[in-house]
């Protein structure tokens, strides 16, 4: 199995790039206890997991959403202390859908740092293909949380037709589930006034997608569980 796709394990120099913040960032976040130290490995140095980096990126998430730092330590400390990195890129999820979409021009030796990894041509187009990232004749126009995800993908054994039909699926069902959701949600407020509306608008948009995301999970897991189970009949 490719080592991507197995654990991770990053110096403080590879974590800081990956996450795209300065060492001393790195070194500051473990100071104040909103990173866990690392695995001490040969030679006394510190190694880091997808943990530390999922954890990373949420942190970085809610600074851009404005929280100051008490506050970050007051969310931090809510969440559960044996979150896996999967955990806390559903939280980085919720946190990120509070803000509009946004996008950053990036130079290919930019991208390549980002992503945390060398980026082949080939690998560079299948990320085009999957709309993670946009070429243009000035550079690369990526939303750095998603192309996280398209580097992932490029590990997952599957053909390139089975993940664009898998992201077509996810896209049309999502904005079906979105549009229902908008409906039910413009009844229930219609007489409302319009700083009210915006207020609920606010507060519900992170719950609506917490729950989508957990119902989701769920759902995938039930199915997937009944495929294998008819698998091992057969």
């Amino acid at each position: 199995m490719d080592r991507h796709v197995e654990e991770l394990t990053l110096t403080v120099d590879e974590l800081a790039a990956q996450a795209g913040v300065t060492v001393r960032t790195v070194r500051f976040y473990s100071t104040r206890g909103l990173l866990p130290p690392p695995v001490i490995g040969p030679r006394r140095v510190g190694q880091y997991g997808r943990a530390h980096l999922a954890r990373l990126e949420l942190i970085e998430e809610l600074q851009r959403q404005g929280m100051t730092l008490a506050g970050i330590e007051r969310y931090l400390q809510q969440l559960p202390p044996d979150l896996s990195a999967h955990d806390l890129a559903i939280q980085r999820a919720v946190v990120a859908s509070w803000a509009p979409d946004s996008e950053e021009l990036v130079t290919r030796e930019e991208l390549q740092r980002r992503s945390g990894r060398a980026l082949d041509d080939d690998e560079v187009e299948r990320l085009v293909a999957m709309d993670v990232v946009r070429s243009g004749p000035d550079g690369y126009h990526v939303d750095l949380g998603v192309l996280r995800l398209g580097v992932r993908l490029l590990d997952v054994p599957l053909s390139q037709e089975a993940i664009l039909a898998a992201r077509k699926v996810l896209t049309e069902h999502s904005r079906a589930a979105a549009q229902d959701l908008a409906r039910l949600f413009l009844d229930e407020v219609s007489e409302r006034d319009t700083r009210d509306v915006r207020s609920l608008s606010a507060h519900m948009h992170p719950l609506v997608v917490q729950a989508l995301l957990t119902t989701f999970q769920r759902s995938l897991r039930e199915e997937l569980g009944e495929v294998l189970t008819r698998s091992d009949a057969g």
